[in-house]
């Protein structure tokens, strides 16, 4: 049996199978990041600590853990983790950079398919004339191959999307600050972002969670949208200044939002998207597959890398 003289703790959920085999190789604790004090007991003796969504990595947490060596996310964004902060103390930051990008392009269409084509399920014998008025009372307007899909941003999780649009018939267009090549467009056009603004019926963020993306959707870039644009928004809550957006949808009632994400999560009760019948807002359910759950819990293969010695294969950027 392998000593077990490396002590990992974690602060969220992960899957179970990526825990157990973790759990041969050191010991495992586990402290929830909403319980502040017992995290911080833990963190005391702990040279690795794996995280989700919602523990912050700051300078207040990597004080409190001075054995600390490695920093796993579960998961692609690292705005959770300052990694200055973890590179002056040489503590590795690790992620799956990948692992979750086919859910969330799932649930963008998913969004995008429950808002463009209404469905009505039977449960009772209709006779002819309620048959008739059923079908016409769930006519779609709008077909998404007679689209636009915007996508802002062509990462990892926007070239997937864009290539379900263009799949679909769609006319993608995108934005992104790097000039992409050929064989990562597919079929995809680059625009400016005005253009990307002005000519999207659907438009969906994909940006990164830096800070400088704050509020990238804002009074502003909205003033430049259609009056019945349908918004996605599958990445980081803060991108989208929510009472400017708030405004735009009272302004234009033929508009919708298909919101994922939020900032605060869960929003509290002043979040200014509560009530309104053109904002659709899910919980954060776009990476719940049990595959991309899985795929992410992996993190613990390169926490395990870097608790021994060896180079991780995911570090952060």
């Amino acid at each position: 049996m392998i000593p077990r003289r490396h002590r990992v703790v974690i602060s969220e959920a992960l899957d179970e199978t990526s825990v157990a085999w973790l759990a041969e190789r050191c010991e495992v604790c586990r402290a929830p990041f909403a319980d502040a004090a017992l995290l911080s007991r833990e963190l005391a003796e702990a040279h690795g600590l794996i995280i989700r969504t919602y523990t912050r990595v700051d300078e207040a947490l990597l004080a409190a853990a001075p054995r600390l060596r490695v920093v796993g996310r579960a998961g692609v964004g690292l705005d959770n983790i300052d990694i200055a902060a973890c590179r002056a103390r040489g503590v590795e930051v690790v992620h799956t950079p990948d692992a979750n990008g086919q859910a969330v392009a799932e649930f963008v269409f998913a969004l995008l398919l429950d808002a463009l084509r209404p469905r009505l399920y039977l449960s009772d014998p209709l006779d002819a004339a309620a048959w008739e008025a059923r079908r016409r009372g769930h006519t779609a307007p709008r077909q998404l191959a007679d689209l636009t899909l915007g996508v802002w941003g062509l990462g990892r999780i926007g070239t997937r999307v864009a290539r379900l649009g263009v799949a679909l018939g769609a006319s993608v267009i995108f934005h992104d600050l790097i000039d992409m090549p050929e064989e990562r467009r597919r079929g995809a056009q680059p625009v400016s972002r005005e253009e990307l603004l002005r000519r999207s019926d659907v438009l969906t963020l994909h940006t990164d969670p830096r800070e400088s993306n704050r509020g990238l959707l804002d009074e502003r870039a909205l003033s430049l949208c259609k009056p019945d644009v349908v918004i996605v928004n599958t990445s980081r809550g803060m991108m989208v200044d929510a009472a400017a957006l708030a405004a735009f949808l009272r302004a234009n009632p033929s508009a919708l939002a298909l919101l994922d994400v939020h900032d605060p999560e869960p929003p509290d009760p002043g979040y200014p998207l509560w009530h309104l019948s053109n904002a659709h807002l899910t919980p954060h359910l776009a990476a719940a597959t049990r595959t991309a759950h899985a795929n992410m819990s992996l993190v613990v293969h390169d926490v395990w890398r870097v608790l021994c010695g060896t180079a991780p294969r995911n570090p952060a950027e």
